[in-house]
């Protein structure tokens, strides 16, 4: 199922985004794209949509399995654009993005579906639900120079926190819960810069 442009996948197959969950993955390089989309797939994503471009491959046992779809995800707003074209093809339905070498994990995962957890989390009558990233680097960038490893990945132990969100209305009285997370690489450059004025 190879289309050549994200608008024509949506007026062609319509109707595979009337039901959910909806997984997209934003392919930026060729890194781990084959492991990251059979990892959704295995998660149970109704739809997995893989937006890549034209220049790499897709493994032909995913040929059958997932949309894939020619997409440049170097242009400037190239993610708002898909999730955005994808929220609105797919009103009602559950829709998770990452990028290739990111993989979805979330309690009981290795024995429940991700429409399972949906459905509990539908039964508690939640519209959203907290999420992050944590980031996983190979031991070893000798031996793995694109610092990516599935089988020797360590999380970074260096000060993964999470602080209240202030709110600018209330004389920067927390919000009611929202919090920003902080940790890993990324945190280690934004430490040294100042917060923002609210």
């Amino acid at each position: 199922m190879h289309y050549p442009s994200l608008d024509q996948f949506i007026t062609s197959q319509r109707s595979a985004l009337a039901k959910g969950p909806i997984a997209l993955v934003l392919v930026e390089d060729d890194v781990e794209i084959d492991t990251t989309l059979r990892h959704h797939l295995q998660m149970g994503f109704t739809q997995v949509l893989a937006l890549m471009p034209p220049m790499f491959e897709l493994p032909r046992d995913l040929q059958d399995t997932v949309h894939r779809i020619d997409y440049d995800m170097s242009r400037d707003g190239a993610t708002e654009a898909v999730v955005n074209a994808v929220i609105d093809a797919a009103a009602g339905q559950w829709i998770y993005y990452c990028y290739n070498a990111e993989y979805l994990f979330f309690p009981f995962c290795e024995t429940r579906t991700i429409a399972e957890m949906l459905a509990f989390h539908t039964e508690e009558r939640r519209a959203s639900m907290l999420t992050y990233i944590i980031d996983l680097y190979a031991d070893d960038l000798d031996l793995y120079p694109q610092a990516v490893s599935l089988e020797r990945a360590h999380l970074d132990r260096s000060g993964y926190y999470a602080l209240a969100r202030p709110d600018a209305t209330v004389d920067g009285h927390p919000k009611e819960r929202q919090l920003d997370f902080f940790g890993g690489l990324r945190w280690r450059y934004e430490e040294h810069v100042p917060p923002c004025p609210p």
